[in-house]
């Protein structure tokens, strides 16, 4: 158990130090950003106010096509 803390902890030194690791772990944080952003403007099933509104809007079309035809 020892020896893989070892290593993990090696690994975390030269990911700090290493640059490119920095801004790949900065795009990881960026990207959890944009998904939980999207999830509270949409919300998990399409409940959130812009799918409600959506949903909506898809009816009334639905239903103007459906009363012309």
């Amino acid at each position: 158990m020892l020896k893989y803390y070892i290593k993990t902890t090696e690994a975390l030194k030269r990911l700090r130090a290493d640059q490119e690791g920095v801004v790949s772990f900065e795009y990881i944080i960026v990207a959890a950003c944009i998904i939980g952003a999207v999830a509270a403007a949409f919300g998990t099933g399409a409940t959130g106010a812009i799918g409600t509104a959506l949903s909506g809007g898809i009816a009334a079309i639905v239903t103007k096509f459906n009363a012309a035809v």
